[in-house]
């Protein structure tokens, strides 16, 4: 069966968002994997597949996820106040300096980027301006979702692209660190392909209510990563 226009043009969004050449500056994040290795805290794959597993069960699914899923939800709904809740609470989540301000350089920039090219949605152009009076932070998990919801990419499309795209950020950190080869790297990632697909199929409709994170110890890694001196990496 052949797809139709519109499933095409859904189809190239996915790609356009997922593609390392868009520019919302996660290339330059190692989520504190950069202070394991300079530390010799990570010795290769086994461990880089450990790290981005707690990540995912630990951080993501429960927090980015579920916020994503909402404000996907909240945005088809045209409920505006329930995007700025999950901005709130998600910035909110976000202990660590480092980490917060990455997600929110990372949301604004997506977001500045995809209104040059999408003008007629009502909630990207809300969400952009109250960006600019300050009213939101811009969260990255907040930005991603209401610029899918704009390219119309379906819900769990969008989850699986944000937790690709944080997996393959994580490889590509290591493959420039030199703690993996590149064949290793394409094993890493289709290792996680099952925790992925678990992610989405458990978070995908809990309240905002539902967030939480819990991962101390990756917590106090990334917060190591902040008072480094000198360093490759964002976080």
């Amino acid at each position: 069966m052949y797809m139709n226009i519109d499933e095409i043009e859904q189809e190239l969004g996915v790609m356009q968002l997922s593609d390392s050449f868009f520019p919302t500056g996660i290339y330059a994040t190692s989520n504190g994997l950069e202070f394991l290795f300079i530390e010799k805290k990570i010795h290769g794959m086994t461990d880089l597949v450990k790290l981005i597993r707690i990540s995912i069960i630990q951080q993501l699914g429960p927090s980015d996820c579920v916020a994503l899923a909402n404000v996907f939800d909240s945005a088809n709904k045209y409920d505006f106040d329930k995007v700025i809740e999950a901005d709130s609470i998600v910035f909110a989540t976000k202990s660590i300096k480092e980490i917060r301000d990455a997600s929110v350089r990372s949301g604004v920039q997506l977001i500045k980027c995809v209104v040059e090219f999408v003008k007629d949605d009502k909630i990207l152009n809300q969400y952009k301006d109250n960006i600019v009076e300050n009213k939101v932070h811009g969260v990255f998990p907040v930005a991603f979702a209401v610029c899918c919801n704009a390219l119309k990419i379906k819900k769990e499309k969008s989850m699986m692209m944000m937790l690709y795209g944080f997996t393959v950020g994580i490889v590509g950190a290591a493959l420039r660190l030199g703690l993996i080869q590149h064949f290793e790297g394409q094993k890493i990632i289709h290792s996680i392909k099952p925790i992925i697909s678990q992610t989405i199929k458990e978070y995908s409709n809990k309240s905002l209510s539902e967030i939480w994170q819990f991962a101390p110890q990756i917590d106090i890694v990334q917060m190591s990563h902040e008072k480094m001196d000198s360093k490759m990496f964002i976080t």
